[in-house]
């Protein structure tokens, strides 16, 4: 028998696309559960310990947003897919700033799905660290990329997947020019208009984060790309 993937949360409240998701995925060797409304999609992460989260966006009793950040409340580095049938810039926006890694619009083909799924899920299993540089100083703070946190004194910030590739995508380019096609590439596989939205997103997170260090700046190097700054 082969061992699964990994664990997928799929909460669709159209039974018919749930079940044809759910068999492919599951065909695609995944374990998946699959919820019909956000609240029983939200007591079923409780309970499990997932790899990954499908949600819909248009859901009876909570929808895919509030789902998400309730989700992001829990864990706040499980990757989120949005799946649904808008196809409008602002709602697509609006996905990433709930915390969305991807998003597809209705109809898909299965197999698309099945390809960015494993894309994400191979960027989140890359640490691309050795045992040295687990503990990243950075001025104040210590950077733990494994753990996906940064540390200043005695506080713990968590980080979500995307602020921490991008995060150590910016340490190793230290001090230097990182161009945005680079970054997009790397972290989320592909450059175009919505996933750079969701990069600006995230460097405006991690700017906050940062902010309790003054020797650290990240610049905005306008049109080229990105700058993290830090002051010896």
């Amino acid at each position: 028998m082969k061992k699964a993937k990994g664990r997928i949360l799929l909460v669709e409240d159209d039974r018919n696309l749930g079940y044809i998701v759910k068999d492919f995925l599951e065909m695609s060797d995944y374990t998946v559960v699959h919820a019909e409304d956000g609240d029983s999609g939200l007591e079923a992460f409780k309970k499990g310990n997932f790899d990954l989260c499908l949600l819909d966006i248009m859901l009876p009793n909570k929808d895919g947003f509030r789902l998400s950040d309730d989700i992001r409340k829990l864990d706040s580095l499980v990757p989120v897919i949005f799946i649904t049938s808008k196809t409008m810039t602002e709602d697509k926006l609006k996905g990433f700033r709930h915390g969305a890694d991807d998003y597809i619009t209705k109809p898909f083909s299965t197999e698309e799905l099945v390809m960015r799924i494993e894309a994400i899920l191979k960027r989140v299993d890359i640490a691309g660290l050795d045992s040295s540089q687990n503990l990243l100083a950075m001025g104040k703070y210590v950077f733990d990329y494994p753990e996906k946190k940064l540390i200043i004194g005695d506080k713990e910030i968590p980080l979500t997947n995307k602020q921490a590739e991008l995060l150590r995508l910016l340490y190793l380019n230290r001090n230097k020019l990182l161009k945005r096609e680079t970054a997009l590439k790397t972290i989320w596989g592909e450059d175009d208009y919505f996933m750079g939205r969701s990069m600006d997103v995230h460097i405006a997170k991690l700017r906050k984060l940062l902010q309790d260090d003054p020797s650290i700046a990240i610049t905005n190097i306008h049109g080229v790309g990105f700058k993290l700054e830090i002051q010896n």
